[in-house]
């Protein structure tokens, strides 16, 4: 095939598709980890079933539910009912059933199909067949729930090459090996736990709900049971009083755990919050963007004898390139922290309005003089301007990320 399909027959029309599967929905929650930026959202779940956590501005107001297992199914059929009608369309125009940018085309541009259409015809032709369950903590429902949810979606969508989903220490921690170990061989490839700190105190604080020693049955149980596992680790959590702790208490929690991969989530504090109340009475002080930047050099130098991989992959973590595989990575990321620790007052000003304005992902682009001139030009600009304070202005950009 040379990519260009045919033109439609007669008898052929994306009308037809659409109004065949017009009434077709797939709920989905709010969020997913960056990681599953192209993974077919379906939920199993609905918000966190804790919702506590004074740090998070998710789900707040919003009741937990367990969805029924006739409810997935119904979500998973419509995802392959519309497969179908994509691989038919495929066909019908030369593409021997593989969903191109033609065939996507055809099948979303020639009429205005609904949402649910639109958004399984672009994972499809996107082409990662990964697969992300909603919402916070899906792993509260029933073992033989899920299991038979996994493989009911394994069975309709063939050809999926990862399942993943969110995870509670404290959830996790009360199944046994062996029901992950079902889950695992039903489909679940991948869990994400929101780690966040490996400081009981911390974890108290912002009513996370869980313990470090649970972190460490809940990963240790994760990686036993033959799945991969990322934890997330928030740096400025603790706060200026416990920073410290908090770096080498959750450097300690991870080194137990070994995870195979360690995600970095940097603290923001949003007014919709309930830890944005501790700030306002003084009960939490916020980091400094230098400041966590310490804090994760302290934290990443006390990781010891694990091959896990440190990845920054959010807009809210200053410095995007601190990652890479431990224990080879360790000296090549903390050179980065130190790179950005000893630039002059001025030049870290730069690179912080950059970074929060969206304009850098590295000290390349930084350093690129057309990128120094934007920057030089644009800071110039708000500080001539009465009553403009730069600091205010860079949190405001980096908060307008969560």
């Amino acid at each position: 095939m040379t990519g260009v399909g045919r033109p439609f027959p007669p008898e052929i029309s994306t009308e037809a598709f659409c109004e065949k599967r017009g009434d077709m929905q797939l709920e989905q929650g709010p969020i997913r980890p960056p990681s599953e930026a192209g993974s077919l959202l379906l939920r199993f779940t609905r918000n966190c079933p804790w919702n506590k956590c004074t740090f998070c501005p998710v789900y707040k107001g919003r009741e937990f539910s367990r969805r029924s297992l006739d409810e997935i199914r119904a979500d998973i059929d419509s995802v392959r009912g519309i497969l179908e009608d994509l691989h038919s369309l495929s066909v019908s125009l030369g593409f021997e059933g593989r969903v191109s940018s033609t065939v996507l085309h055809a099948a979303l541009k020639r009429v205005r199909c609904d949402s649910t259409y639109q958004y399984v015809a672009s994972w499809a032709a996107g082409g990662k067949r990964t697969v992300f369950i909603q919402d916070a903590n899906s792993l509260l429902l029933p073992t033989d729930t899920i299991v038979d949810a996994l493989r009911y979606l394994r069975k309709q969508v063939p050809g999926i090459r990862r399942i993943t989903t969110y995870a509670r220490s404290s959830t996790v921690a009360r199944k046994s090996v062996e029901e992950l170990r079902k889950m695992r061989d039903a489909g679940l490839d991948r869990i994400h736990i929101g780690l966040e700190s490996g400081s009981d105190r911390v974890l108290e604080f912002v009513r996370k709900g869980t313990t470090a020693d649970q972190h460490i049955q809940a990963g240790r149980k994760v990686i036993e049971a033959g799945m991969v596992l990322s934890e997330y680790y928030m740096p400025g959590l603790g706060g200026r009083e416990r920073m410290r702790e908090h770096a080498l208490e959750t450097a300690r929690v991870l080194n137990a755990i070994d995870p195979h991969f360690i995600r970095l989530r940097s603290l923001r504090i949003p007014p919709r919050t309930p830890l944005h109340q501790d700030v306002l009475s003084g009960r939490f002080v916020p980091l400094t963007d230098d400041e966590t930047v310490a804090e994760i050099r302290l934290m990443v130098e006390s990781l010891e004898g694990i091959g896990s991989t440190l990845i920054s992959d959010h807009i809210m973590n200053l410095l995007e390139e601190v990652e890479g595989k431990l224990p080879e990575s360790r000296e090549a990321m903390l050179a980065v922290i130190d790179r950005y620790r000893t630039l002059p007052p001025e030049e870290k000003l730069l690179f912080r309005l950059g970074r929060r304005g969206g304009g850098l992902r590295s000290f390349d682009d930084f350093n690129n003089p057309d990128m120094r001139r934007r920057l030089q030009f644009a800071l110039s600009e708000f500080t001539s301007q009465p009553g403009v304070d730069i600091e205010a202005l860079i949190k405001e950009l980096a908060d307008q990320y969560i």
